[in-house]
């Protein structure tokens, strides 16, 4: 039997489980149990608990739907629990260093208490000073062992988390106690264990740091679920009545219950429709379960504890606005700028949405591109009903394929449009001044997998997060996404992280990416035609990524010695960051050293990277998110990593891409000529690092991830009835011209 067992339920949470599970198994005590609770087999979180698994036997799965909430995934895992004590820990909050040695040490000091209290600390989610809550709740002086909870009226267990206790199994099994279902279910569990303990103790030392979710608790956002904070209350203090609870301790119990029944009948957003009637109710409790005796405390607290003993809301009501001190003013997002504009979309929103209108834009204006073109695409055909407009920079306006409606950015039409469409799909964002509005929908499909720290992430970095600007006014867009698309389970991982929401993920895969394996022998030739790709030639792609710490684009290679070096038959297609699509490049004409034909083509400028990839045999690329792309093609990548160890430290990655490439690596301009010229960027360690790779990033990509984001979004079927991803050994990447890689 195990000291301890850690039970995590980790709905939700999958961005953030490993760090909960990695403070578990890296304690220096080590006899545990580890069950974290996850939704059905290959949800998010329950393929990490697989990983797991699979490297340590303390960690035992176990599954419980979501429909069951938190209440449910803690009762399967105290099911599932096989040790002495029992503790519960949220899935993005982690065991702070020595705890599990602390609590066994104080354990062995009171004996086997029922219940063991300790200490934990809130740490706001993005920055800040964590705070220690708990230590405020314990009274001045306790006794230093074991005490009987009478001793301790006021510590009554319905002010604390359950996660902030560690109870011995036994006791639990003995009383029959779970937890209550429905919200607030930590009062409920914790209230009945404070009247069921003969034993307790108090380590006075944080064991858990909790995540203040940037959403908050579910206990501060409005809804009905508040009143099942009644019903918690109504199961706890009956059970006080059966057991014959003395005043002494019935009366804290009562004081502390109500206190935050008060707290949120006086809330002015928490209960917008039904104040009065969550009023009424608990008027109905506090006179059912008033201990007899008890004295309501001073001050206007006491004042709203007689007007709720005598159901009198319309005197509560009054007393609240009075004495509620004026809350600050949000902050107010942009504005469009000039009045007229300003005037004219404030009118637009007055107008109902129009249900079959969508917008869509890539790269903020940078034309017909990437996922929302391909989402836009297949839209025309499943769902003709639906009237798509494009919005572009007036610059780009004549990329708009012909037949394509479109609007240019900062235009009266593109106000018009963007306040009454039901549907807005972008691959970055919207302007600080489009107003979410109740009923539309937002789409965010991203451009990329993440290698490089992203979102909030990136606020450790300050060339990065100087760069980003306002982490407020990302977040305030990020409000916005009614969905979020990702490609593998990394990306649903990470960007859980870095833009943390109340969104719902879509591992549909990304759209843009469908045409890899939809693509025919004859589009590859016909695209290589459209560039300028010499028949019988290997056609290498090098796409460098953006470097924050740099100005301007560079090259970062001497692309025409690589050619020679390579081999007469290699031509490289040059594609810069898009971040450089309108400015100056090297030049890279036909032209090259002594009058000879250049072997360089600059596709930068081409809309689609899709054909562009489409086009190369093989991908040199240093960090840029395009060969988690590239790689559905199932064709050779060399990275380029010439400053691996700068990028990492400036940028930030979330994983070691030395450790995990996706084929050949180059640290130097001779090292990668070496790689063409011996044949290795294609040879057989190459093709099983890629094989791997594509394991872990190609997840979602076969080819139908854009009808899935129609069919779901546009024509509202059901998650049950979307088609499901086809595995990766059964899909057909689009054939490579060069023979070298052809399969």
């Amino acid at each position: 039997m195990p000291r301890f067992s850690i039970i995590v339920p980790s709905h939700g949470v999958a961005g953030r489980l490993s760090q909960a599970l990695d403070s578990v198994l890296a304690q220096s005590f080590g006899d545990v149990e580890l069950i974290p609770v996850c939704d059905a087999p290959g949800s998010p979180a329950a393929d990490v608990a697989a990983r797991y698994a699979e490297r340590d036997s303390r960690v035992v799965p176990v599954h419980s739907p979501p429909s069951a909430g938190l209440a449910g995934a803690r009762n399967t895992g105290m099911r599932a629990a096989t040790g002495a004590y029992v503790l519960f820990l949220d899935g993005d909050d982690t065991l702070v260093p020595g705890a599990l040695t602390a609590l066994d040490a104080r354990l062995a000091e009171t004996g086997d208490v029922d219940v063991l209290y300790f200490e934990h600390e809130r740490a706001p989610w993005w920055e800040g000073e964590p705070s220690n809550p708990a230590a405020l709740l314990w009274p001045r002086t306790l006794p230093d062992g074991a005490f009987a909870p009478g001793q301790v009226p006021q510590l009554t267990g319905v002010r604390l988390p359950a996660w902030s206790a560690a109870h011995r199994r036994a006791f639990l099994l003995e009383h029959e106690l779970l937890f209550p279902g429905g919200h607030f279910t930590d009062v409920g569990f914790c209230g009945l264990v404070a009247l069921h303990a003969e034993r307790a103790a108090v380590l006075r030392r944080v064991v858990v740091r909790h995540l203040v979710r940037r959403q908050g608790s579910r206990a501060a956002r409005p809804g009905e679920h508040h009143f099942e904070l009644l019903d918690q209350t109504d199961l706890v203090l009956t059970r006080a009545a059966e057991l014959g609870l003395p005043a002494e301790r019935s009366g804290p119990l009562f004081a502390q219950l109500f206190a935050a029944i008060l707290k949120t009948a006086a809330h002015p957003r928490r209960l917008p429709a039904r104040r009065r009637a969550f009023f009424r109710r608990a008027s109905r409790l506090y006179r059912r379960h008033r201990p007899a005796g008890f004295r309501p405390p001073g001050g206007s607290v006491g004042v709203q504890h007689r007007l709720l003993a005598a159901g009198a809301y319309t005197a509560f009501r009054a007393l609240r606005s009075v004495n509620r001190a004026a809350a600050g003013a949000r902050e107010r997002l942009p504005r469009p700028k000039g009045l007229r504009t300003r005037l004219r979309y404030a009118r637009a929103l007055r107008r109902p949405l129009d249900p079959h209108l969508a917008v869509y834009c890539a790269y903020w204006g940078r034309g017909y591109a990437c996922s929302p073109a391909a989402i836009h695409a297949k839209a025309r055909q499943l769902a003709p009903h639906i009237r798509g407009v494009w919005l572009v920079e007036a610059d780009q306006a004549h990329t708009v394929p012909a037949g394509v409606e479109y609007a240019v950015i900062g235009s009266r039409r593109y106000w018009e449009v963007l306040a009454r469409a039901t549907y807005l799909v972008n691959n970055a964002n919207f302007a600080d001044a489009v107003v979410k509005r109740p009923g539309s929908v937002h789409v965010q499909t991203q451009h990329g997998t993440p290698l490089k720290k992203m979102g909030v992430d990136q606020v450790a970095y300050p060339v990065v997060a100087a760069a980003t600007g306002s982490f407020a006014r990302l977040l305030a867009r990020v409000d916005r996404w009614d969905y979020n698309l990702t490609s593998n389970r990394h990306s649903t991982e990470m960007w859980e992280r870095a833009f943390p929401g109340a969104h719902e993920t879509l591992e549909y895969g990304y759209p843009r990416n469908d045409v890899y394996c939809t693509a025919t022998a004859d589009d590859v030739a016909r695209v290589r035609r459209e560039l300028g790709v010499p028949e019988g030639s290997t056609a290498v792609l090098y796409a460098p990524t953006h470097r924050d710490y740099r100005t301007g684009f560079e090259t970062g290679l001497d692309l025409e010695a690589f050619c020679e070096a390579a081999g007469e038959n290699v031509v490289v297609l040059l594609r810069a960051h898009y971040f450089y699509d309108r400015g100056d490049r090297p030049d890279t004409g036909r032209a090259g050293r002594e009058g000879r034909i250049s072997r360089i083509i600059d596709v930068s400028s081409h809309r689609s990277s899709e054909d562009v990839c489409l086009a190369a045999d093989a991908l040199i690329t240093d960090y840029s998110s395009i060969m988690f792309d590239y790689a559905n093609l199932d064709r050779p990548i060399v990275v380029y990593a010439d400053d691996w160890d700068v990028y990492r430290e400036t940028r930030g990655v979330y994983f070691d891409l030395m450790e995990s490439p996706p084929g050949a690596v180059a640290r130097t301009p001779e090292e990668l000529a070496r790689v063409f010229a011996d044949g290795s960027w294609a040879g057989p360690e190459a093709a099983a690092a890629r094989a791997a790779f594509r394991e872990r990033f190609c997840q979602f990509d076969d080819g139908r991830a854009a009808e899935r984001v129609v069919r779901r979004v546009l024509l509202g079927e059901p998650p049950e009835s979307i088609p499901p991803v086809l595995p990766l050994a059964e899909r057909v990447p689009a054939p490579a011209a060069s023979p070298l890689v052809r399969s």
